[in-house]
């Protein structure tokens, strides 16, 4: 992926690095969000102070803000810097962009704040990122990339119908199959692509894109998310969610990413992808299990898959488009496990009843990984980039 701008030397960009790309502000947002909606949350359900927000029950504040909060502001990030790199179109930078990052951080101000019109506010983000995008993507050439925009709208459509639909827990269903297709996509196209580049300067084999698999593999979520949003009958939605394990498992040991165990940057990457076929198997065993709660998949899913990706993949971006080498530091390493760690207790909290230890423990090791990434690239993101050699 080519390099996104702050680059030294562009009179356009000279003193507002921040402004020159669309990761810069967004992923900054989002690390500084995460861990104070996450102690935000924790503090409330304590007791230590109250809930945020005007008559807002605290599970669906929660899922809320981690899924149109945190991890709309990490779509913005990533869909702003990998669509213009890959279409040729230009980027979203300066007045636009902050206008941009302005909307989102309106939304969680006025959703926290229980403002009279926080649905208006905060509905507003998404339909205006999908229109920004779909001026990137009507210029490129390859079709590919319209996909991006139903899975977007589904998005922001969950997001309106949580503030204006019959059924809040019915919009974050439908909310977290957007995000998970939008995984399926891009993950089916940053991990295998990063895969075979390393393998391939090691001279080692790597397998080319099967189209077929593609098409299966969404073609395997779309049927999965209507089973699950429509609500059909449990054999149905547990048929649904292992054929998309299947297809999933198919695809990610096509990429041999077992390879790449000495690679930081890609074994998170990897492990992310694996936590999105545990959430699927997950989802399939609520349906015939009992003792396995329906929200164990979202927390598997939300923490363990979407977590480690993004985490690998904002320290990638962030070290690439910096013009800084793809090296992850020790203490980026410590907070790819200490995600991983954080979605095996979430998990073994919900699934196996470990006390509230584990529960806090989970969120404490998520947020301390956020504040990881704050610290050791904050400052890139807030600095021109390096100069190209």
């Amino acid at each position: 992926m080519p390099r996104a701008g702050g680059r030294r030397g562009d009179p356009e960009l000279r003193g507002q690095a921040l402004w020159s790309s669309g990761f810069r502000p967004f992923f900054l947002g989002a690390a500084c969000y995460g861990p104070l909606l996450l102690a935000l949350w924790y503090g409330a359900r304590a007791g230590w102070w109250g809930a945020p927000g005007a008559g807002l029950a605290l599970p669906l504040l929660h899922a809320h803000e981690l899924l149109f909060g945190f991890a709309a502001a990490l779509v913005c990030g990533v869909l702003l810097t990998a669509l213009p790199s890959w279409s040729g179109a230009r980027e979203v930078r300066g007045g636009r962009l902050a206008a941009l990052f302005v909307v989102w951080a309106v939304g969680r101000g006025a959703f926290l704040a229980g403002l009279p019109y926080a649905g208006v506010l905060d509905s507003a983000l998404l339909p205006v990122l999908a229109l920004v995008l779909f001026a990137t993507v009507s210029h490129a050439r390859r079709r590919l990339f319209w996909w991006t925009l139903p899975p977007l709208a589904a998005l922001a459509a969950a997001n309106a119908l949580y503030y204006f639909g019959p059924d809040p827990r019915w919009a974050l269903t439908l909310g977290v199959h957007a995000l998970a297709f939008l995984f399926t996509l891009y993950g089916g196209l940053f991990i295998p692509a990063f895969t075979r580049r390393w393998l391939h300067a090691r001279g080692e084999r790597a397998a080319a894109i099967l189209p077929p698999l593609e098409y299966a593999t969404a073609l395997a979520m779309i049927v999965f998310a209507c089973a699950d949003v429509l609500g059909a009958p449990p054999a149905w939605t547990a048929a649904a969610a292992l054929a998309a394990a299947m297809v999933h498992a198919w695809r990610f040991a096509r990429w041999r990413g077992w390879r790449t165990a000495s690679e930081p940057l890609l074994w998170c990457i990897h492990l992310g992808y694996a936590w999105l076929i545990a959430a699927l198997v997950l989802r399939a065993l609520a349906e015939i299990a009992p003792e396995v709660p329906r929200d164990a998949w979202i927390h598997a899913f939300t923490l363990g898959a979407y977590g480690m990706l993004k985490i690998g993949l904002m320290t990638r971006v962030a070290l690439r488009h910096t013009g800084r080498p793809l090296k992850a530091s020790a203490a980026m390493q410590i907070a790819f496990l200490m995600v991983f760690a954080a979605s095996l207790l979430r998990l073994a909290y919900s699934v196996h009843g470990l006390g509230e230890w584990a529960l806090a423990g989970s969120a404490l090791l998520w947020a301390a990984a956020l504040l990881a990434y704050l610290a050791v690239h904050g400052t890139m993101l807030l600095r021109p980039s390096l100069p190209r050699p």
